[in-house]
């Protein structure tokens, strides 16, 4: 269970702040011999949505397969930041996203593998819009949805585990739902991470591309559709502190998160968006708080009206204070 307080320095509700109840939910797990199952179900204010959902086979002590609503493996994993509020990689696709499909991992040393193959969105259609993850959406002027998808990833770790460092990529299509013609769908990223002691260095660079007609392809979760860059490079560096346990906090951790959006098309109604967190989260007991300052530029959910897309004063910083307590039980 989450409770949030939000306090906007844009928009109509600038200055006031605003505390309710975000979000219920719910976790299973459990396995027996082999078999193994996970599922989270979640519950927003105006609306409900399944997180993940899958069952799998181990195949080996550091091997599995398993199918269902499952993490689709692509860049830093599980995802490529520290707040609350993600990074701009979230609200592209390409970060925590969960699809229906199958998925093979494998760790050997040093090496770890990932294959999956992705029938399409979780919902298995474009037209859903309450959802957790962020998926290609069908509007009347974009009617897009996923179809099949091909996931490849591969992270190397040092000896000691301290530098991790690999590749991503993935292949697909997305479908006009009004003409029944398919369009390509690619990505790649390249990713690393450094921990040494208390720090943490995460880098990412990684783009996609939707070969549609036009400059841009919507996007949708949490009720609502917007419109994104058709092609995009998205730049990652995040930096992390773990403050070693002391007082009454069981855990504390500070941490910048900067991430870019940046059209590799470079026509008149594109522009580049910009997203900053600055936060610290922690822990005590049941708890888990993040307070994180999010500034955005040019980028939705910090006042844009896309990502990627040049509108009519759209072009400035915008900012936020986000607190998130959470209490798991």
């Amino acid at each position: 269970m989450r409770f949030n307080y939000s306090w906007l320095d844009y928009g109509p509700t600038a200055g006031d702040g605003d505390f309710d109840l975000e979000l219920v939910r719910f976790n299973s797990s459990g396995h027996v011999g082999r078999a193994f199952y996970s599922l989270e179900y979640r519950w927003y204010q105006d609306f409900d949505a399944v997180h993940h959902a899958y069952a799998g086979v181990k195949l080996g002590e550091d091997s599995d397969i398993r199918a269902g609503v499952v993490q689709v493996p692509f860049g830093l994993l599980p995802y490529a930041s520290q707040s609350f509020w993600f990074g701009s990689g979230y609200y592209l696709g390409i970060e925590d996203d969960y699809d229906a499909g199958i998925v093979w991992q494998r760790k050997s040393g040093p090496h770890q593998l990932h294959a999956a193959y992705f029938a399409g969105d979780e919902y298995g259609t474009g037209k859903r819009y309450d959802r957790y993850s962020f998926d290609v959406a069908q509007t009347e002027q974009l009617p897009y949805r996923e179809r099949r998808r091909v996931n490849l990833r591969y992270e190397h770790a040092s000896d000691g585990g301290g530098l991790t460092w690999g590749a991503s990529a993935y292949a697909g299509h997305v479908q006009n739902r009004d003409s029944g013609r398919d369009y390509g769908q690619y990505g790649a990223a390249l990713h690393g991470q450094w921990k040494q002691g208390p720090a943490t260095v995460q880098l990412q660079w990684a783009r996609y591309r939707y070969d549609v007609p036009g400059s841009r392809i919507a996007m949708s979760a949490f009720l609502f559709p917007f419109e994104i860059a058709a092609e995009a490079d998205v730049p990652t560096f995040n930096v992390a502190y773990a403050v070693p346990r002391s007082g009454w906090f069981d855990g504390m951790t500070c941490y910048n998160n900067f991430s870019m959006t940046r059209p590799v098309d470079r026509t008149p109604d594109l522009g580049d968006s910009y997203q900053n967190v600055t936060g610290c989260s922690f822990a005590k007991g049941p708890m888990f708080t993040y307070v994180d300052w999010i500034a955005g530029r040019n980028m939705w959910f910090v006042g844009g009206s896309g990502i990627g897309i040049e509108e009519p004063a759209s072009d400035r910083w915008r900012s936020r204070l986000n607190v998130n307590v959470g209490f798991y039980f």
